[in-house]
């Protein structure tokens, strides 16, 4: 959660842009145990501000892994990239999901990196998105 204080009103208009869901995991707020998280696109710390701009939805697992962290290695090619902004960027442009619906995959360099620095295919993750898909609430059908 954001140390500072970002407003109400811009925190809610972040929520509905982001259709209510994480911009990396794409998890849906009413399947989540708990409010999702304003999100700092670029940490304060990395010279980020509080400008709505710069803030997106998060889930608390994706939030946390990253941190601070706005670029990774791609696996693939070696290079540091960026790691995907949710608020420029097209999900499906950088990302699918996998046969079994748990697990993201990585079709770019940003994906690739994103999927790694982010952990998205954490075990925590995967289980959860296994119990979401038996329930038939996973993989999302919208996806950006």
């Amino acid at each position: 959660m954001s140390r500072t204080r970002v407003p109400s009103e811009v925190r809610e208009r972040v929520r509905a842009a982001a259709a209510y869901r994480c911009g990396y995991c794409l998890s849906q707020q009413r399947y989540v145990l708990g409010i999702m998280e304003i999100e700092h696109i670029i940490p304060l710390a990395g010279g980020g501000t509080d400008e709505e701009e710069n803030l997106w939805l998060s889930c608390g697992l994706c939030n946390r892994y990253k941190g601070t962290q706005t670029s990774h290695i791609d696996p693939e090619t070696g290079e540091t990239v960026s790691l995907f902004n949710p608020r420029l960027q097209k999900w499906s442009d950088h990302f699918c999901w996998d046969a079994t619906g748990t697990r993201v995959v990585g079709l770019s360099p940003t994906g690739r990196a994103t999927v790694i620095a982010m952990k998205f295919n954490n075990p925590i993750a995967v289980e959860v998105r296994t119990g979401r898909v038996l329930a038939n609430w996973h993989p999302p059908e919208d996806i950006p």
